[in-house]
């Protein structure tokens, strides 16, 4: 898939773990660290699915509920973390579509986006587990022409290439630079979102 041309300047998708949740303090030094980091930024923040998708992996399990209805459940949890993130973070607004998106960055807002009513609509990807978040995340920086996709997760001791899901390379458009920031390298934020050439990178694992 090709990039569109950037939508309402949107430079960077912020994908933030639903591991964060699991760990305490973390989810509040995250969600602070974005609130001074990702003001004034081209940025829109995509939630993952953290303690919301394992209860639909449960039901997956326990109750067969098959994977149609567990795809568009797991969805569903991202939104509610989409709430929990914006009511934390300092300057978000909560969105769900492209317009919103540009409202809030005209307003000066960090959009943070519930995506399941613009994934129903779009309906991109496979309906599988190998399909998480993460790939989530991939399409939707092709869906706003992003050049940017910055993945924060918990710190963990996997090389960077198992901390993705097996959809994550096909969905992400050729000629995005992707980097992997866990809450250890949450110093390196400001850098990983600044917005000007190559010397704005920051110094995180690139998956």
């Amino acid at each position: 898939m090709t990039p569109r041309k950037q939508l309402g300047g949107v430079h960077t998708v912020v994908k933030i773990g639903g591991g964060m949740l699991s760990r305490t303090g973390v989810f509040d030094r995250v969600t602070a660290a974005m609130g001074e980091s990702a003001r004034g930024r081209r940025l829109v923040i995509v939630p993952g699915g953290g303690p919301f998708a394992d209860a639909v992996r449960q039901m997956f399990t326990r109750f067969k509920i098959g994977e149609e209805a567990a795809h568009w459940m797991a969805i569903l949890g991202m939104d509610q973390y989409a709430h929990a993130l914006a009511a934390r973070i300092s300057g978000a607004a909560l969105v769900e579509g492209e317009t919103e998106i540009a409202a809030a960055l005209t307003a000066g807002r960090i959009p943070v986006l519930a995506p399941f009513r613009w994934l129903k609509t779009a309906d991109p990807l496979p309906h599988s587990w190998e399909v998480t978040s993460d790939s989530i995340a991939a399409w939707l920086t092709g869906a706003l022409g992003a050049r940017r996709l910055v993945l924060v997760k918990p710190a963990s001791r996997q090389p960077a290439s198992q901390l993705v899901d097996a959809h994550f390379v096909r969905a992400l458009p050729a000629g995005v630079e992707h980097l992997i920031l866990t809450d250890d390298d949450l110093g390196q934020l400001e850098l990983a979102l600044r917005e000007g050439g190559p010397e704005g990178r920051a110094p995180a694992r690139q998956g």
